[in-house]
């Protein structure tokens, strides 16, 4: 799974999520406009866009799941129910799509090499998933056609309910999650690791974002939402208290 924040002012982003996360940036490809790469200890955490003239998305986080096939994936989507909204498209390391879940959720499809596992375990790094939607086993239904969940190793891959969540397993440890939520618009929620999530809050701040919830100890750890000083909404995960 992978991290991409479409933003207006890459600038800005660099100023917040840089001192925040510890973040290095390097610059992508820009076949499609701005682009950087964020990097911890030289490994790819998240990548940057920039958003082109008036063009009215908002500045959000996507997760994007890799997969081996892009275009499988895509015809999967359109057959369940969902919306393909771009692609799939080449790009320099492989293809990639964005679409809607039958909810209105937005993700990515990625097709190229595997990543690096550093995004588990190094702070500023992708720690967590979670999927807020009214109907978590409906999503978890159309998730798991999609991407074919129930074909993988049972060893390497697992489903399992765990914390009033539908959970998903990697390697044995619990990676993502799809949950109720009622009170919010159906989003992919993405969680970056956090030394001290308390200090990480107030440093967002401090930096010009803000605190949308916590911090707070849950299932998995403190957690704090947050919101960086375009709106781009986030959590930074950590040990609790």
């Amino acid at each position: 799974m992978l991290a991409g924040l479409t933003v207006r002012d890459l600038d800005v982003a660099q100023q917040f999520y840089g001192p925040l996360l510890g973040w290095e940036f390097v610059p992508g490809p820009d076949r499609w406009g701005p682009y950087l790469r964020a990097t911890v200890d030289g490994v790819e955490v998240a990548g940057l866009s920039q958003l082109k003239g008036d063009w009215e998305r908002p500045v959000a986080w996507t997760t994007y799941f890799g997969i081996e096939s892009a275009d499988r994936a895509a015809d999967g989507v359109r057959e369940r129910g969902g919306t393909l909204a771009v692609g799939p498209l080449a790009f320099d390391a492989g293809r990639v799509a964005l679409a809607a879940d039958p909810f209105g959720a937005t993700f990515g499809i990625w097709e190229g090499e595997p990543g690096d596992d550093t995004w588990m375990s190094a702070p500023g790094a992708p720690a967590w998933i979670e999927l807020r939607t009214a109907d978590p086993f409906a999503a978890a239904l159309f998730y798991g056609e999609v991407f074919r969940w129930d074909g993988r190793d049972p060893e390497k891959f697992e489903v399992r309910y765990e914390h009033e969540r539908v959970v998903l397993r990697s390697e044995g440890r619990s990676v993502a999650a799809l949950r109720p939520a009622h009170d919010l618009a159906p989003h992919w929620e993405v969680f970056f690791s956090a030394a001290d999530v308390d200090d990480t809050a107030r440093r967002a701040v401090a930096l010009g974002g803000r605190v949308l919830d916590g911090p707070a100890d849950g299932p998995y750890g403190r957690v704090a939402r947050l919101a960086d000083p375009e709106g781009g909404r986030f959590s930074v995960l950590g040990p609790g208290r």
